[in-house]
């Protein structure tokens, strides 16, 4: 009698590339059962844009005709990648029709080195309009959190984190120029690593947030966000290496003035302290000196960027989302007046360093989200202030670890009383990244959390 099949949905990304390379099983297997899964739960949750059925088929085929899989670290792992990286022959969607760019001639270089890994490029995932919100929707369909589908997945590569959520990819390409990995892989339970500067190829600059975005990836397990850290960043996979005794810095201040961590996030901090104590690290209480400046600052870049993008792109104002018009708008004055400097983010960068050898720690552990992600729908219709509020007042910790351009991770902690993910967030000097994956590897070997949401993908099994 023949042994049945297994379904490779669920599987990590290292779990894939190995079967894959051993001969357990094929790209194409692997990918046809992502694709089915993809079309039963897809509909619920708005993850993506555009799947690439046909197309990710026929490379699935062409990853099994190669002669030499031993050296592809991502061998036959479907990935998804954000919709404002090019991919060639797809337009580059940005969030909305109106914010569209033209159909791209070839990969950007953090898609080719993924393709040159051996992934399989399934679909594309959405994010709002322009990127720049805690909260993805667009006009016709928000993207829901698979923990809650009445919650948002975060911003703005919302629709990645709530497709590796699901189990829809195993891993998926994100970037982040103010939190856009680290909120979203707080709200769905997932690790997520923002590089530091100069580590993984930029995005165009009309996507760069002046500098601040980068690329990375979202997955369930530290071995996969290390495994796509090193393919993203041009380096050989290297295995985790259990770091030595660390001094790390403890915070609850928020950044931004008058907004209060909730109950359930200064318990993920405590919680996330124990475990680095049962490490045995050092874990002292020290607050970075957020100046009043650097929120001011911040808010002013935030809508330069706006501005940035509509002019490098030529993008008329007047079709984008209410919030967005008055977005850039806004960005407009700020860039215009001279409130947007780089040695305004330099001075900034250089205190934060000077943070860690002031107080002689390696890392700096902060909460990852300040209250419950907000609802999933109707935000792209709803103020300016409005959008402004509500992701300030969630998401404040994410933003100054970019004006500064250093590394930083989230690493799920426990879970909410509402049943929602908890989160910290893990801040090291350049060149901390492969420390803080290690960290993280020792909150998972402790503290193991659920992969995936419970309710969308176990009714898909």
């Amino acid at each position: 009698m023949t042994e049945p099949v297994p379904n490779w949905v669920g599987a990590t990304a290292k779990q894939i590339a190995r079967g894959v390379r051993r001969g357990d099983t094929s790209a194409t297997q692997v990918v046809a059962d992502h694709l089915e899964h993809i079309a039963a739960r897809d509909p619920l949750i708005g993850a993506f844009r555009i799947v690439r059925g046909g197309e990710a088929a026929t490379e699935a085929e062409k990853v099994d005709d190669q002669h030499d899989l031993t050296s592809l670290p991502l061998a036959g792992v479907p990935v998804a990648v954000k919709e404002n990286t090019a991919i060639a022959g797809l337009p580059t969607w940005n969030g909305s029709e109106a914010a569209r760019g033209p159909v791209a001639e070839e990969d950007h270089e953090v898609v080719r080195r993924l393709r040159g890994a051996g992934a399989v490029v399934v679909a594309t995932s959405r994010m709002p309009e322009l990127g720049m919100w805690a909260t993805t929707d667009c006009d016709e369909v928000p993207t829901r959190n698979p923990w809650d589908l009445n919650r948002t997945p975060g911003g703005s590569s919302g629709g990645a984190a709530a497709a590796v959520a699901a189990g829809l990819v195993p891993i998926a390409h994100a970037n982040d120029g103010f939190g856009s990995i680290r909120i979203p892989a707080a709200c769905c339970g997932l690790v997520g690593l923002k590089p530091g500067r100069g580590v993984v190829p930029p995005p165009p600059v009309a996507d760069g947030f002046f500098g601040m975005t980068e690329h990375g990836v979202l997955a369930t397990t530290v071995a996969d966000a290390a495994i796509g850290f090193a393919v993203l960043a041009g380096r050989d996979s290297a295995k985790l290496v259990e770091p030595s005794q660390l001094r790390i810095a403890v915070s609850t201040r928020s950044p931004a003035p008058g907004i209060r961590v909730d109950a359930p996030n200064r318990d993920a901090v405590t919680a996330a302290s124990r475990l680095l104590l049962a490490a045995g690290h050092t874990a002292v209480a020290r607050d970075p000196a957020y100046p009043v400046s650097l929120g001011v600052r911040g808010i002013a870049t935030w809508l330069g960027a706006a501005w940035e993008k509509v002019e490098h792109e030529g993008l008329r104002v007047a079709p984008l989302q209410r919030r967005n018009r008055r977005h850039a708008q806004l960005g407009k004055i700020t860039t215009s007046r001279g409130y947007v400097r780089e040695a305004d983010r330099e001075a900034w960068r250089e205190r934060s360093i000077a943070f860690f050898a002031d107080h002689g720690v390696d890392l700096l552990l902060t909460p990852a989200l300040a209250a419950t992600p907000p609802a999933a729908d109707g935000w792209a219709g709803r103020s300016w202030s409005a959008n402004m509020l509500a992701c300030m007042r969630y998401a404040p910790f994410a933003a100054p670890w970019n004006l500064a351009a250093l590394p930083a991770l989230v690493v799920p902690v426990g879970v909410r009383p509402d049943g929602l993910p908890l989160a910290v967030q893990l801040v090291g000097p350049p060149g901390s990244e492969m420390t803080l994956l290690a960290v993280a590897g020792q909150f998972e070997m402790a503290a193991p959390w659920q992969r995936h949401a419970p309710a969308v993908f176990a009714a898909a099994r």
